[in-house]
Order: C-alpha cells, then structure tokens, then sequence
C-alpha cells in the first residue's frame, strides 16, 4: 500500500510542478507539458514492479500511436477559446480528438495496427 501512495505522489508532484511553471512562463510550462512525463514514470513504475519487457515496450509503442490522433487538440483549442470560452473550446477539443483517435484507429487497422 505504501508503494501505491508513494506512486501517486511523485505522479501528482510532477503534474502540480508543471501547472506552477506553467503560470510563470508559458513556454516552460509547455515545454514540461509536452515532455512524455507521465508515460516515463508509467515506464518507470513498471520497470520497477518488474512487468515483463514485453509490457513495457507495448506501453511505449501504444502510447506513440495514441499521441498522434491528439495533436489536432492543441491547435483548435487556443483557436476555439477566445470564441466559445474554455468549457465549451474543451469540449469541442475532446470530441474532435475522440473523432480524430476513431478514425485514426479504422486507418492504422488497414497496416495490421490495432488500437481498439
């Protein structure tokens, strides 16, 4: 149990050591945001935990594919907020990366990827 604990606050550190960043200086805040931290504590836990190599290389070749349908977020969220505001600019940005991921997954499916 304590190793549990213990995982969820160096997680919860980084994301909180990011956002604080992120109000000083919004380049360094998303330069830290875009580093693939919570995929290398995910791979580090892992490790750790002593889950096979196979489970860990799975984990980072899924995530790369998973990463690729979310950028279009990224580029219509900063254009839709000053329109519609946040929640709506965000949920606008989840539904398009929803759309992006479903049809991204039918493409790579066509190459013997599978993401579903």
């Amino acid at each position: 149990m304590a190793w549990i604990v213990t995982k969820y606050l160096i997680t919860a550190f980084v994301v909180v050591l990011v956002s604080e960043f992120a109000k000083r200086s919004d380049k360094l805040g998303a330069l830290l945001a875009a580093l693939p931290l919570v995929t290398v504590l995910t791979l580090i836990w892992l490790h750790i935990e002593k889950q096979p190599e196979s489970k860990v290389a799975n984990h980072a070749w899924y995530t790369f594919w998973y990463v690729v349908p979310t950028l279009p977020m990224f580029l219509v969220f900063p254009a839709l907020l000053a329109r519609l505001g946040f929640w709506p600019a965000l949920a606008v940005s989840v539904v398009l990366t929803v759309a992006c991921f479903a049809l991204f997954a039918a493409l790579l499916k066509r190459f013997g990827i599978l993401l579903l």
